[in-house]
């Protein structure tokens, strides 16, 4: 899959709508109860980047940025403005935002992941796109040193430690990150209000796997 490590441009996605969709198959019985399945592991979220009432120059970048992916070959990365950051959205990311694992010894290759917890359940997002300068990694509640104690593909969102963490120790990481995705249409309709301000009504964007 072709994918372009460039973040859509962030003014212009600043006030999209969009956000996690899942797939469920239900089947009600004939005794009136539910059957409830699901074929996908993760969810999967959609945005509309379409910008409304913007200047000329917005619309001529938007337009840039869809040509130059080729519509919906090439994917690219997304903010989303709703969920960007291991912790709270008020506060810049800390090392001991998320738990990413528990040291065995053995593995130096750790993916970052952020959980999402309500009452006894959750669900635990791979994070693939962290943005960069901004991982911070701990162990056992200490913080490290990137390219001295850890280093991070952000392109795959994995850390790999100079040193596999020890047996039982608490691995934790902080970030921010964007969503992969692509344009879900291979067109863009326009409309030129006046000479200084134009508008495009609908810009579907999905997530792809990477």
């Amino acid at each position: 899959m072709g994918f372009h490590e460039v973040r859509f441009p962030a003014t212009l996605s600043f006030g999209s709508v969009g956000g996690p969709e899942r797939k469920t198959d239900v089947v009600t019985l004939a005794n009136g109860f539910e059957e409830r399945n699901t074929p996908w592991a993760h969810s999967r979220r959609r945005y509309d980047a379409g910008v409304g009432m913007r200047s000329l120059d917005d619309v001529e970048t938007l337009l840039a940025f869809f040509e130059a992916r080729r519509g919906q070959l090439f994917g690219f990365r997304w903010k989303d403005w709703s969920d960007f950051k291991s912790g709270k959205a008020s506060v810049e990311p800390d090392y001991e935002d998320q738990r990413i694992g528990t040291g065995d010894g053995e593995t130096a290759v750790w993916q970052l992941t952020k959980t999402y917890a309500s009452g006894t359940h959750d669900y635990v997002r791979p994070i693939h796109k962290p943005v960069e300068g901004t991982v911070k990694i701990g162990v056992q509640g200490d913080p490290l040193q990137e390219s001295v104690d850890y280093e991070v593909d952000h392109a795959t969102g994995q850390v790999t430690f100079s040193h596999p963490p020890d047996v039982g120790v608490t691995i934790t990481a902080g970030f921010e990150f964007d969503v992969p995705v692509r344009f879900d249409a291979d067109h863009i309709h326009t409309s030129v209000a006046s000479f200084q301000a134009g508008d495009v009504p609908n810009v579907p964007i999905v997530e792809v796997r990477v």
